[in-house]
């Protein structure tokens, strides 16, 4: 037999119902749950998702809280740039 869901990945369960949008978002969601991401103690392509928010390294054996899909959320990528700037321009007024 053929694969069937070439296209549509795990959400090919759900077949013609729902609609192309709402089926696409869930099978990006279902890819970035189960892929495996960088420890941030180790750098090991190591780290996967245990439940809801709670991240291990295999690795390393760290937890880390993240967010529900990915490790980090798009708040804490803000943060972390925000306070990169805020060093670096402390740096620059001191001089």
């Amino acid at each position: 037999m053929t694969r069937r869901t070439k296209k549509v990945g795990s959400s090919g369960t759900y077949g013609a119902r729902y609609g192309v949008k709402i089926r696409n978002l869930i099978a990006d969601i279902k890819k970035q749950k189960i892929s495996v991401y960088n420890c941030p103690t180790c750098n090991y392509a190591s780290m996967k998702r245990i439940s809801t928010g709670i991240w291990e390294c295999r690795h390393c054996g760290a937890k880390i809280a993240g967010g529900a899909y990915t490790p980090t959320t798009k708040v804490s990528k803000a943060e972390i740039k925000s306070e990169k700037e805020e060093d670096v321009g402390g740096e620059e007024k001191d001089e």
